[in-house]
């Protein structure tokens, strides 16, 4: 017996077992044919409707659900959700959707009914069910930040190549005007050579900084805690976890660094067209419980934080990007009149300044209310269009990638794919966590506490994958999955 949740762990349940053995055939190159190529009895070509199973049925999750419902061209065939309250709103929506609890049962049961997967899940299991999904033949939209740690970006991205299936990542704001115009402008030379680039926001809006809660409350009627943790660590239950607040706490989030840097973050690496950095350092605040006595709660993202990351340009300058989270934010650009937003204008504490050798220019999240500096730059300017808008925009994000997927593998470009843009994003904002998470590294010395990892700068090896003078950070670059739930082998 597991003596953290009683239940026997020599005989795994029929799901498990099933899943265990699906994905041992799938690694040995015998993955389920997609539906397309079957085609059979019921068969819906592909050219009218992409057949979704939606996992993570509630949330964030449940909206992109009902999102690729409106595109025109997919059908919800199934939902799946740990916690029958989240599913509720889209189970009534969606009546003729088969539910399901357990992603792997529905993967055993269903593989040959369903042409495409929606990752709606917390951060700590986008990974296993999207690559599982890719091993099958599906294609797939994830919801940002990609996945939890560096080393599962990396195998969705070798898995996407390998399966050759449609990807996109769901920051749907990377499919808005604003980034485009900011582009155009950036390589029109408005601005000159960028040298510098400022990026914050006013996230966490949910409790960080914090110690474990150790109530052990009652287990909600309708949630399998158990598939909840997934691939995580086995807890008890706690109240303050469950829908939203597993946001920041680190064996299910990433924090407000990963959960608002891909749309903050994301516009700066479409202009730019960045890649892996090369170093990163951080400062992180320092949570008080006494008079000059210090909390440790290494379970929990911080309060705030200032990361600092150096990234080489196309022609191999330095470019520095800084990022704040907390509500702390750069100085004000002095090209900005003195009651005019810094920022964006439509979701006010977050935002992005690029300083470059001819000027600045700003823009909010998502890139978003995109604006020269001084200001009535902007309306003077009249820089020609050199990239294609997608209608709709953000909601547009949603029936790029349905119509991608219908056309098939290679056939047409979506704004967010895993290789060459979901994946080095993810693993450059999951870089900015390692530097966090070394902040607060701790180790004992002759009875000293130390903090090794604070005031140094980590050096990347993005080949490798691998922090090269703080042997110590490398722990957060690959953390080791439950018991019972396979490790992501091509």
């Amino acid at each position: 017996m597991d003596e953290k949740n009683g239940k026997s762990q020599s005989k795994p349940s029929n799901s498990r077992r099933n899943f265990i053995k699906s994905a041992s055939v799938a690694a040995a190159g015998f993955y389920i044919v997609p539906r397309h190529v079957l085609g059979g009895t019921g068969f819906t070509a592909p050219s009218d409707k992409l057949l979704i199973a939606g996992v993570g049925a509630g949330g964030k999750g449940g909206d992109d659900i009902r999102k690729f419902a409106e595109a025109g061209n997919a059908e919800i065939a199934f939902l799946c959700d740990v916690d029958d309250r989240q599913a509720k709103k889209n189970r009534k929506l969606f009546p003729k959707a088969k539910y399901y609890k357990d992603w792997r049962e529905l993967f055993d049961k269903e593989g040959k009914h369903f042409d495409a997967v929606s990752v709606g899940t917390p951060d700590h299991t986008h990974a296993i069910v999207a690559f599982n999904a890719m091993k099958m033949g599906k294609h797939v939209y994830v919801q940002k930040p990609l996945t939890h740690d560096i080393h599962e970006a990396y195998m969705l991205g070798e898995a996407a190549k390998k399966y050759k299936v449609v990807t996109q990542m769901g920051d749907q704001g990377s499919s808005n005007d604003g980034i485009r115009i900011l582009k155009e402008w950036y390589e029109a030379g408005l601005i000159g050579e960028v040298h510098t680039i400022n990026c914050w926001t006013d996230r966490p809006v949910w409790p960080q900084g914090i110690k474990w809660p150790n109530q052990k409350p009652p287990v909600p009627a309708g949630l399998d805690w158990d598939l909840w943790l997934g691939t995580a660590p086995y807890r008890e239950y706690e109240d303050m976890v469950v829908p939203f607040n597993w946001r920041g706490w680190w064996d299910y989030g990433t924090g407000a660094l990963g959960d608002m840097a891909c749309h903050i973050v994301g516009p700066v690496f479409k202009v730019m067209e960045l890649g892996f950095p090369t170093d990163v350092n951080c400062s992180v605040s320092t949570p008080y419980v006494d008079n000059f006595k210090a909390g440790y709660f290494p379970d929990s993202a911080p309060l705030s934080s200032s990361v600092h990351f150096t990234y080489k340009g196309k022609n191999g300058e330095e470019i520095k990007l800084n990022w704040m989270d907390g509500g702390i934010q750069p100085e004000r650009p002095e090209e900005l009149g003195p009651n005019e937003i810094m920022g964006g204008h439509n979701d006010l504490g977050n935002g992005v300044i690029f300083e470059g050798t001819k000027g600045k220019m700003m823009c909010g999240v998502y890139g978003d209310d995109a604006q020269l500096l001084p200001t009535s730059r902007t309306e003077e300017v009249n820089v020609p269009q050199k990239y294609k808008r997608i209608p709709g925009q953000a909601e547009g994000h949603y029936k790029q990638w349905v119509d991608a997927c219908i056309a098939g593998y290679g056939k047409q470009e979506v704004d967010s794919p895993f290789v060459g843009y979901a994946v080095p994003l993810t693993q450059s904002i999951l870089m900015g966590n390692l530097a966090i998470r070394s902040f607060n590294y701790r180790k004992e010395v002759n009875g000293k506490i130390t903090y090794p990892g604070r005031g140094i700068t980590l050096e990347w090896d993005g080949v490798n994958r691998r922090v090269t003078n703080f042997e110590a950070a490398n722990q957060y670059v690959k953390r080791n999955y439950r018991e019972g739930w396979p490790d992501l082998k091509l």
